[in-house]
């Protein structure tokens, strides 16, 4: 196949002899040729129109030269590439592992994985999308092939992550759309971003807790509770690094990542194949995943250092769409149906398929995603 600069020399070329060979034809001095002269003119400017336009309609390339030779009008299902698609270094210091493919003239829909995944999770949506819209993803910092230096990993750095990366790559308003805390980190920033950046959210099994008035009062008994014996404070932060520990080191297993994504695909297991795992599993080797995977789970992992989902949709100020896989066994249906509740306006379509149901039911999401954005965009 052609390679992704030689086919934009190549269109350019042709659509400047096109340009000249019809300027030529409708000129005065022109009209005085013969017709068998002005005839094999008109022939040679079809023939280089159709050149250009066969060009444009039927290959595709992404502008990063890792996907030069991947055309996305022919090919459903994104490369595994261990050494990563591009990079942009966010704050000068952190490397970030993204993609970009589609026009860009074409409105623009950013993906963004849940944990311990990465923008290969969108391997059968980026390219179908790609071919009406301007597609980006990339891997959250501390994920996938980006970065993972030791620091402390909140819902406001990847928010943070997301608002740059939109400000300086992207660079014009975007849909965002997640997946788990990926979903998470959509609605955070269509929330709290710019409204002029944001043209509307995606929520695919979306992560994310809710008020609970009663459960709030409790957790502040506990918390005073524990303020009084800082032996048991620190006691307890030893025996849940031990524990996070051990669990990373049974998680990273090719079996056990395997086991787990097979639960949460409750309807086409067959989707879990050796690249899926392997892109989760490749990661997992860095010298930094250990921690970084301690200092997220830590954190994150009972929600309580996140803005609750109540507090986001009082704020967000855009179009929604929920597309819910409704056999999820982690994130229940009934979390979509609160939302709903939250925020009337959205829109929900239900997916056959379970946590992921982007990757498990790429078709139906796909079809739903798609017409959402011809919405925003009308």
């Amino acid at each position: 196949p052609h390679s992704a600069s030689n086919a934009i020399c190549w269109k350019a070329i042709s659509s400047c002899i096109v340009a000249f060979i019809r300027c030529f034809y409708t000129s005065p001095k022109t009209m005085r040729l013969s017709t068998s002269t002005r005839a094999i003119m008109s022939v040679l400017s079809l023939f280089w129109a159709c050149d250009v336009s066969g060009l444009s309609s039927t290959t595709a390339f992404s502008r990063l030269p890792s996907l030069e030779t991947f055309d996305y009008t022919e090919n459903n299902r994104l490369p595994w590439i261990e050494s990563g698609y591009g990079t942009w270094k966010w704050n000068d210091e952190h490397d970030i592992n993204y993609l970009e493919m589609g026009d860009p003239s074409k409105p623009a829909l950013l993906l963004i994985h849940g944990f311990g995944a990465s923008a290969y999770h969108f391997r059968y949506n980026i390219p179908e999308l790609a071919r009406d819209y301007h597609v980006f993803a990339f891997d959250k910092l501390g994920f996938g092939l980006s970065a993972k230096p030791i620091l402390d990993y909140s819902a406001e750095l990847w928010r943070d992550q997301t608002v740059d990366f939109i400000q300086n790559v992207i660079g014009k308003p975007v849909t965002v759309a997640g997946n788990s805390i990926g979903g998470f980190t959509a609605l955070y920033t269509a929330a709290t971003a710019d409204q002029d950046l944001i043209k509307g959210c995606i929520l695919l099994n979306a992560a994310g807790g809710f008020k609970d008035p009663q459960a709030d009062q409790d957790a502040v008994a506990v918390v005073e509770e524990e303020k009084k014996n800082p032996i048991i404070e620190s006691i307890l932060a030893a025996i849940q690094r031990a524990v996070i520990a051990v669990s990373f080191v049974v998680t990273k297993q090719p079996a056990r990542i395997q086991q787990v994504l097979k639960q949460v695909y409750p309807v086409n297991a067959d989707n879990v194949d050796d690249e899926l795992v392997e892109s989760i599993q490749f990661p997992a080797q860095d010298p930094n995943a250990a921690e970084v995977f301690y200092r997220v789970i830590a954190r994150n992992g009972n929600g309580a250092n996140r803005p609750y989902v109540d507090d986001l949709l009082e704020k967000l100020n855009c179009p929604l769409l929920l597309c819910w896989g409704e056999y999820d066994p982690w994130i229940r249906p009934a979390a979509a149906d609160r939302i709903q509740e939250l925020y009337p306006a959205s829109q929900r379509v239900s997916i056959d398929g379970g946590h992921c149901p982007h990757d498990e039911n790429p078709a139906a999401v796909n079809q739903a995603i798609s017409s959402f954005l011809q919405q925003v965009a009308a």
